[in-house]
């Protein structure tokens, strides 16, 4: 499911921002930031609009202040989803930037991080990106997962989910409606895998970092969400 709500709030690019810095991984340019010393990763799979995101890497970076090696690839190959180009609305978008094509690129970034020496891995996906999170959490190649505002997302998906996951989700969201939320919570609760579902109340789909920096209220409940993504990782990563 995608709709309008994906594309709201569109973030300006910046391909400078950011703490960290950009290196290939798995053939993917990756923004990198946080050191290798502890062991613990963070995978970070951004929405349609991808990794140069401002807000996007500063919670990279604020995650890599937690202690944990963050890397966030750009899986969309230097082409996110721009709205302001008619010739590629997000329907033709979408087939050449599916989240199946995503699944394939992360297990090479996790193969790549294993390879550094990484013992263990948290993934976090944010709407187009927790799809793919969907599909680490059944295989399951992390140890933790995190799921904000998902798009595309379904009962089936939150099933086969085989480690501990945390799924944030919003009051305002046609994509993800906290009906459906409710359904995973219950499907989770049912099972042995340790899981939180928590909905944000007065916020839209995307707030966790499309949020405005002009608006306290929305600062305030991307921050709380990034703070229980934070607290989820601390607890199973390591």
């Amino acid at each position: 499911m995608s709709g309008p709500q994906c594309c709201s709030n569109p973030p300006t690019l910046d391909s400078a921002s950011g703490a960290g810095h950009v290196e290939n991984l798995a053939g993917l340019n990756t923004y990198v930031s946080g050191s290798l010393q502890s062991k613990l990763a963070v995978f970070l799979i951004s929405d349609i609009f991808g990794y140069e995101a401002p807000n996007f890497r500063k919670l990279a970076d604020k995650v890599a202040a937690s202690g944990f090696y963050v890397v966030a690839p750009d899986f969309f190959y230097g082409e996110p989803y721009d709205p302001n180009n008619p010739d590629r609305p997000l329907s033709v978008w979408i087939k050449d930037h599916g989240p199946d094509k995503g699944y394939e690129d992360a297990k090479l970034v996790i193969d790549a991080l294993k390879s550094k020496g990484v013992s263990s891995i948290g993934a976090a996906g944010f709407c187009w990106g927790a799809k793919v999170v969907a599909r680490l959490a059944k295989d399951p190649l992390i140890q933790a997962a995190v799921m904000l505002h998902p798009s595309f997302v379904n009962v089936d998906d939150i099933k086969s989910v085989k480690v501990p996951i945390a799924i944030l989700g919003a009051e305002q969201d046609h994509i993800s409606p906290p009906e459906l939320l409710k359904q995973f919570d219950e499907i989770l609760k049912a099972s042995e895998v340790d899981s939180f579902v928590k909905i944000f109340p007065k916020v839209g789909h995307g707030w966790s970092v499309r949020y405005d920096v002009n608006d306290p209220t929305a600062m305030s409940s991307a921050n709380e969400a990034q703070q229980d993504m934070l607290a989820w990782f601390a607890k199973y990563v390591k």
